[in-house]
């Protein structure tokens, strides 16, 4: 009986070199999620999968899954698409390997989520405007803790689930708790920080879908703010601080 075979786009997260000629790779594809796999013969130089396992590009891959927690087996990676400001500036090459740090921490093997997916791709697609790169990687932060559950209550107590007064000067949000606080919660909760008004208006506009996100002041001290909330509620989630987020100016 023929192996099962799938085919998927993937993200190369990361390579190892194994023997004389192999690899193994870690992926985040968009149908199986993340997994590992070992490529056989990827680093001989008429390997079918020359350029099909660069870092951080996209590829069309052919896997044949195996059972338990044994490495799939890698048997076509084809180049699809590369994105070029990842070759030229440091910083978005930074950026992007931030991208595949949150991926490869946040997401467990074998959890498929597309839109993540999507929502990377995108990101490693635009990291090459200077302008909107911090803004676009904290958008991406708090899409990976919306698409696996882990977002942070914007808009209630996350405690208790009243209404939040978003103008006043300082409004406490709890890294434990997972958001905003009420003021009769506030004081009973752990880890708790505060926010203004306007730093919670700009990880709102960062968390919603449409442009209002494009039009906060770069250089404004709420978003400086807002972009030390967000991660703070990234190292709690990993449990330390990440290795390349401070190399993201955010």
């Amino acid at each position: 009986m023929p192996e099962k075979r799938t085919r998927t786009l993937a993200l190369v997260l990361r390579t190892i070199d194994v023997f004389e000629t192999s690899l193994i790779v870690t992926l985040f594809t968009r149908e199986l999620g993340k997994v590992g796999a070992l490529a056989k013969g990827a680093r001989r130089p008429k390997s079918t999968m020359q350029g099909g396992l660069d870092l951080l590009g996209v590829s069309d891959i052919v896997l044949i899954p195996k059972a338990s927690e044994a490495l799939d087996l890698l048997i076509e990676a084809a180049p699809v698409e590369r994105f070029a400001s990842l070759r030229r500036d440091l910083a978005a090459l930074y950026a992007g390997y931030y991208v595949a740090e949150l991926l490869n921490e946040l997401t467990d093997l074998h959890d498929p989520h597309p839109r993540l997916f999507d929502a990377a791709r995108i990101t490693l697609r635009h990291l090459g405007e200077p302008g909107l790169r911090s803004r676009r990687m904290l958008r991406f932060e708090l899409a990976c803790l919306r698409e696996l559950g882990l977002m942070p209550a914007l808009e209630t107590c996350a405690h208790c689930g009243a209404a939040i007064d978003a103008t006043g000067n300082s409004i406490g949000f709890g890294l434990v708790t997972g958001g905003v606080l009420c003021a009769a919660c506030r004081t009973t909760q752990p880890h708790v920080v505060a926010l203004s008004a306007g730093e919670l208006r700009a990880i709102r506009a960062l968390a919603t879908p449409g442009n209002a996100w494009r039009e906060l002041d770069p250089g404004s001290v709420d978003l400086a703010r807002a972009g030390e909330t967000v991660g703070a509620v990234i190292s709690h989630v990993f449990g330390h601080r990440p290795r390349l987020r401070p190399l993201m100016g955010v």
